[in-house]
Formats: C-alpha cells, sequence, structure tokens
C-alpha cells in the first residue's frame, strides 16, 4: 500500500490548503469585490466599481448589469476577440438584434456613438467610447461544427471551444436556453466589405484597445473571448480581455445632451425616446 503525502489526503489538509487560497490572485479571474481588483483604469472611479474580471482566451463570463453601467473590454494584450450578447433583465425576450443595430443607423461598422438595439427599436446600448475600430457586426460567432473541421473540436470544454458554445452555457446560468442566443457582435477583431461583397478580415488593433458601453436598460450581459470566425491562423489562439464596470449615471444626461459622442443621429435618438417611454411607462407613480 502505498502512503499518501499530499497534504490534502485528509479532511483537516484539504481544508487548510482550501483556505490558503483566501486572498490570492491569479492572471484570469473575477475579483470580489470588485474594487479589491489590483489594478483599475486611472480615468475609472475606483468606488463607483461594479465588476472587474480578466478573462482567458477560450472563456466566458456574464453579469446582470444596471441601466446606467458603463463597461470597458480592454484588449490588454492585442490578440482578444469578444462576442457579445445583451439581454434585457426582466424580459430576456428583447435582445440585441444584431440585424438592426447595423441597418437601423445606416452603419455596418460599429465604433463610438453606435447604438446597440433590440428589435423593438429600443437602445440597449450605445458605443461610447473606441480605441480599437477593428469590430465585427456581420460575421456572428464561431459554431461547434466549424471549429471541430477546423481545429478538431469545439465544444465549451474542448481545447478550442466555439463562441455560441460559451454563449450558450453564459446563457444558461441566468435560467435560458439554446434559442435566446442569436447572432453576436464581437469586439478587437474587425471585418469590412469589399466591392464584391466580401468579408476581409482587419485583424487587432494592437494592445491596449479598449471600447465602452453605456447600457441604457438592466441588461444580462454575456461575454465570449474565443476565436473570430474568419480568423486565418489555424491554429487556435488568442489573449485575455479585462473587464471593467462602473455606475455611471451622469453619462444619461451627456449622451441625450449630445455632449457624450457628440450629436445623436435621428435613429439614434429614436431609439433612446423608446426606450425612455418604455422605462416611464414600467415604473409606478
Amino acid at each position: 500500500m502505498t502512503t499518501s503525502t499530499n497534504g490534502t489526503a485528509t479532511t483537516a489538509g484539504a481544508r487548510a490548503h482550501a483556505r490558503a487560497q483566501h486572498g490570492r490572485v491569479v492572471p484570469t479571474m473575477r475579483h470580489v469585490p470588485a474594487t479589491s481588483a489590483p489594478s483599475l483604469p486611472d480615468d475609472v472611479p475606483a468606488d463607483a466599481v461594479t465588476w472587474a474580471e480578466t478573462v482567458a482566451f477560450g472563456r466566458y463570463t456574464s453579469l446582470a448589469l444596471a441601466r446606467g453601467t458603463r463597461l470597458r473590454l480592454v484588449d490588454v494584450a492585442g490578440d482578444a476577440c469578444v462576442h457579445l450578447l445583451l439581454h434585457r433583465a426582466g424580459a430576456p425576450h428583447e435582445r440585441l438584434n444584431t440585424a438592426d443595430t447595423v441597418k437601423v443607423p445606416w452603419q455596418a461598422y460599429l465604433g463610438t456613438g453606435h447604438p446597440l438595439l433590440s428589435d423593438a427599436g429600443r437602445l440597449l446600448a450605445t458605443v461610447v467610447a473606441d480605441t480599437s475600430g477593428r469590430h465585427d457586426a456581420l460575421s456572428g460567432t464561431t459554431t461547434l461544427a466549424g471549429n471541430t473541421e477546423r481545429y478538431g473540436a469545439g465544444a465549451a470544454q474542448s481545447a478550442s471551444p466555439a463562441g455560441r458554445e460559451l454563449l450558450l452555457l453564459g446563457a444558461l446560468k441566468h435560467g435560458l436556453g439554446p434559442r435566446d442566443v442569436p447572432p453576436s457582435v464581437s469586439f478587437f477583431k474587425g471585418v469590412r466589405v469589399d466591392d464584391a461583397g466580401r468579408l476581409t478580415p482587419t485583424g487587432s488593433a494592437g494592445p491596449g484597445a479598449f471600447v465602452d458601453l453605456l447600457l441604457q436598460v438592466d441588461a444580462l450581459v454575456v461575454l465570449a473571448n474565443t476565436a473570430h470566425p474568419m480568423d486565418e491562423r489555424a491554429r487556435f489562439t488568442g489573449t485575455p480581455v479585462d473587464v471593467v464596470a462602473w455606475r455611471a449615471p451622469d453619462d444619461f444626461a451627456a449622451l441625450a445632451g449630445d455632449a457624450l459622442v457628440g450629436e445623436l443621429a435621428p435613429e439614434h435618438r429614436r431609439a433612446l425616446e423608446n426606450t425612455q417611454h418604455d422605462l416611464t411607462a414600467r415604473s409606478p407613480r
């Protein structure tokens, strides 16, 4: 019989080992409370932070955030690709609609000032800052079949998880299911459409690029950091993304007053008004 020398072989040893991990910080993790994150952007008020996390490449995360939250995604090392879903909290049938997000504002390319719309004509969020310019609202995310053909595997727990599989896991954690995973938008790996209608990847803007979203409604945010469907590399590869969210209610007035992203286009303002009308109708007197 072999005698174990592992300190976790007994209940007391396992407890001591587990408690020794308290306060440990690793490169990719969620910080709870969010204000305990070891480093936050200099322009973010630390006492207003509600979410701070570094998401490894090939992983996902999700959280319900309040209206008036500003969400920042940072491509720290320059090789992240973040696929985003938004569902309205309490009414998840209303969710990000990528077709309307492109069609209504007459703009296929996401950037500062771009509205993220639901199919009810309401504003879920606005891109209020962007130093990347390399985003995609046209290609969607990767699939189990596509990743299996390309990399040899695509399941969520595999070495090359597909975006749809990861987004589904994030949705499931909030009581949603497969039919609640529509086409997503992605940040930090862009595409452009040529004159013949072909999509051409533009790649990354490089390390340190970030994008900020201002949430107009209480929303469930689901993120998957995984390969872009048009990534031309044979190997499944990428880098982590930093996620920071903070309360920014004053940004509402700045957005509506054309001071945050400049003058809102008529379609953007109408969506903003539609959202405000719906919120007012739901609120008790």
